[in-house]
């Protein structure tokens, strides 16, 4: 398993690996007042690495959209 870059979407890192034949993220708060994602690593895999990348973000969305998070994109 090789990691990749790290890519920054709303406070959070997102960090695509490599499975296999296929990509997962990692997803990780980088700020204390950010809510922790109940599993760090989404356990979707796509073929593609910004497939990968666009569901960990969607990801993100919901959950601060959920809890009315007050910062924005």
């Amino acid at each position: 398993m090789a990691t990749t870059e790290t890519r920054r979407y709303r406070g959070y890192d997102i960090v695509p690996m490599r499975q296999w034949s296929q990509w997962c993220v990692g997803i990780y708060p980088t700020r204390a007042d950010l809510p922790i994602l109940t599993r760090s690593t989404l356990t979707n895999l796509a073929t593609q690495k910004e497939d990968a990348v666009a569901d960990a973000k969607q990801k993100i969305d919901r959950i601060l959209a959920r809890l009315n998070y007050p910062y924005g994109k």
